[in-house]
C-alpha cells in the first residue's frame, strides 16, 4: 500500500516538473473520504458493504431464526482519491485534454489496493469531441443522484465505469452521444463454466461476442435545466461449448442480443437539484442493475441453448435543497416484469442467471443532511430498504407469491476535497 501511494506521490511531483512545459496545464485533485456504515441485517453489496444494494430473502435455520437477520458496522476510507486534469497542446483544430484518476478500493475481495477510475483523452472540435479511455457508462450519464451511499442509487441509476469510444454532437442547446462500450471493472453476469447451474461475472461474454455494447442518446440543455433519453444494446455470447444428449461435447454458436431504453431530467441552480431517471432494462447487470437472462430452449443432441432477458423497470428520484446545510431525499423503485419468452424447464425447474433473479419489486427511500464549506463535507443519511421475494412462474418469468424484507441503513460521511 505504502508503495503505491509513493509512486503515485512521485509521479504526481515529476508531472509536476513539466508543468512549465508550452501549451500544458495540469490540475491536480483529490479526496480524503471517510464512511461509517450501519446495516440492520444482511445484504447484497460488493466492498464489505460499502456498495450497498438491497437486503437478503430471509434464510432460517433449523429452529426458524433468520440467519440473514444480523446486522453490521464498519468504518472505511477506501474511497479516497487522486487524480489530475490535463490540458494540452491543439492537434491539428481540436483542443486536446486527458485525465488519470485513481481510488484505493481494490477489485474483487482485495481491498486498500490503489484501482484505476478514470483514464481517457479527449479531443474537442468545438461543436463535436471524440472521448477514448475509461469513464462513466453512457447510461450512468450526466444525470445522477447527490446522495452519500457510495452506490450512488444502484441498482436503480446504472452505475459503472467503462472502456468506451464516445462521440458528442453539440449544437446550441442539443447534445447527440454515440458511444461503443466494453467492460473491465464491471462486468455481466452469465453462465459459469465451472458450474453451469450458477451465475459468473465476466467480462469474457461481451469479449467472445466480438460486439461492444452500443449506446445512442440525445439530450436539452436551456440553462439548469437537462432531460433527454437513451437507447443501448448488449450483445453476448454466454458459452462457446456444451454437453449434448449423448454426454459429448458439442462448440455451441450461442448469442443473446438485448435492447435497454432510459428517459433522464435534472434541475439545477444555486439552492436545488432535482433529478429523476427511469430505465427499462434487460440484461443491465453490468450496469449494476437488476435482471439477467434465462434459458428458453435446449437443442437435445447438442445441448445448444436459446436465452430470454430478464425485464426490469427501475426509477428514481432526487431532491437537494441548499448551499451550506444541504436536506436531501431520494426515492427508487424497481419492479420485474419479467422475461420476453417462456422459460424452459427440466423437473419443473428454470434456470436464471443475473442479479436479484427472485426479486419482485424493490423500494428504497432515504433522507440525509449535509454540512457543506470550501473543501469540507460532513454528511448523514438513513435509508430504509423493502425487497418483495417469491417464486418463479416460469411461464412468464415473473415472480409470484412474494414476501417482504426490510433493512435499516445509516451512513455518516466526512470529506476532505483538495
Amino acid at each position: 500500500m505504502k508503495k503505491y501511494i509513493l509512486i503515485f506521490l512521485c509521479l504526481m511531483m515529476v508531472s509536476g516538473s513539466f508543468a512549465q512545459i508550452k501549451d500544458f496545464k495540469f490540475k491536480f485533485y483529490g479526496q480524503i473520504r471517510t464512511d461509517l456504515y450501519y446495516n440492520s441485517r444482511a445484504n447484497e453489496e460488493t466492498v464489505d458493504g460499502l456498495f450497498y444494494m438491497y437486503p437478503k430473502d430471509k434464510v432460517r435455520d433449523e429452529d426458524g431464526n433468520d440467519l440473514n437477520g444480523t446486522p453490521s458496522s464498519n468504518f472505511y476510507t477506501l474511497y479516497s482519491r487522486l487524480g489530475v486534469d490535463v490540458a494540452g497542446p491543439k492537434l491539428g483544430t481540436a483542443k486536446t485534454s486527458a485525465k488519470i484518476e485513481a481510488d484505493f478500493r481494490g477489485t474483487g475481495t482485495s481491498y486498500s489496493v490503489v484501482r484505476l477510475r478514470h483514464a481517457y483523452l479527449n479531443l474537442d472540435w468545438g461543436k463535436s469531441a471524440l472521448l477514448l479511455g475509461q469513464t462513466w457508462h453512457p447510461l450512468f450519464g450526466d444525470v445522477s443522484p447527490q446522495i452519500l451511499n457510495l452506490s450512488v442509487g444502484a441498482p436503480f441509476q446504472p452505475f459503472s465505469r467503462a472502456p468506451q469510444i464516445r462521440y458528442r454532437y453539440t449544437n446550441k442547446n442539443f447534445q447527440l452521444t454515440g458511444a461503443a462500450v466494453w467492460q473491465s471493472q464491471y462486468t455481466s453476469q452469465g453462465i459459469n463454466p465451472d458450474e453451469p447451474t450458477k451465475s459468473k461475472k465476466s467480462h469474457e461474454y461481451l469479449k467472445n461476442g466480438c460486439i461492444p455494447e452500443i449506446y445512442v442518446g440525445a439530450d436539452y440543455k436551456n440553462g439548469g435545466f437537462l432531460i433527454g433519453a437513451g437507447i443501448e444494446m448488449l450483445s453476448m455470447k454466454p458459452r462457446k461449448e456444451a454437453i449434448g444428449g449423448n454426454g459429448k461435447r458439442f462448440k455451441v454458436d450461442e448469442r443473446i442480443t438485448t435492447l435497454s431504453y432510459e428517459a433522464h431530467m435534472k434541475y439545477t441552480n444555486k439552492d436545488w437539484f432535482i433529478g429523476a431517471k427511469s430505465v427499462l432494462g434487460s440484461n443491465l447487470t453490468q450496469a449494476s442493475g437488476l435482471g439477467g437472462f434465462g434459458i428458453e430452449s435446449i437443442d437435445e443432441r447438442t445441448g445448444k441453448q436459446k436465452y430470454t432477458p430478464i425485464r426490469v423497470s427501475s426509477s428514481w428520484f432526487n431532491l437537494v435543497y441548499g448551499k451550506k446545510w444541504k436536506p436531501g431525499i431520494f426515492v427508487g423503485y424497481a419492479k420485474n416484469l419479467g422475461t420476453s419468452d417462456e422459460l424452459y424447464t427440466s423437473n419443473g425447474k428454470a434456470q436464471l442467471y443475473g442479479t436479484g433473479t427472485n426479486l419482485d419489486q424493490l423500494v428504497t427511500a432515504g433522507a440525509e443532511l449535509t454540512y457543506n464549506v470550501p473543501h469540507w463535507k460532513f454528511g448523514l443519511e438513513y435509508t430504509l430498504s423493502t425487497a418483495w421475494y417469491g417464486s418463479l412462474n416460469p411461464m412468464n418469468g415473473k415472480i409470484k407469491d412474494a414476501h417482504a424484507v426490510c433493512n435499516n441503513r445509516i451512513v455518516a460521511v466526512a470529506m476532505f476535497m483538495f
